[in-house]
């Protein structure tokens, strides 16, 4: 039995979770709220260091109200947190709400997605996409 070290969509606690179990809706252990979400997180910079800790893949979308492209993407953000629950937590980061920890991203262009794995950043990718060819791209980062 594998467990997975997930951090808590709500308070960020860290949380033990068997793999097999990822599926079942698990409850925090520190706020008894839902691990995992069925859609997109909202991510801020004082839980980032936090949020980007833990074995579950977290794909961010950093965005600003005012882009375009950025609210076009926003349904398909929300259709792949849905089909990947359990598989990669999706959170959206505003760049205009945090803008010093877009800068420490080296944030050029949104949207923006980057992909994080035990507190380290995995690949980049700007601009939207489609969910088939999000998806793939997402797989070709070995998530999915």
């Amino acid at each position: 039995m594998t467990a997975r070290l997930v951090p808590c969509a709500h308070c960020a606690g860290l949380n033990r979770i068997p793999a097999e179990r990822l599926g079942d809706a698990p409850r925090c252990g520190h706020c008894k709220s839902a691990v995992l979400s069925r859609t997109p997180f909202v991510l801020d910079a004082p839980r980032f260091d936090q949020q980007i800790k833990g074995d579950l893949p977290l794909l961010v979308d950093v965005w600003a109200s005012w882009c375009g492209p950025c609210r076009a993407f926003a349904p398909t953000f929300e259709q792949a947190a849905a089909q990947l629950v359990g598989v990669c937590r999706l959170a959206k980061l505003d760049s205009e709400a945090n803008p010093q920890l877009s800068t420490r991203l080296g944030i050029r262009s949104i949207p923006s997605l980057i992909l994080f794995r035990d507190g380290r950043e995995l690949a980049r990718q700007s601009g939207a996409m489609p969910l088939p060819q999000l998806l793939a791209w997402l797989k070709q980062q070995g998530v999915g």
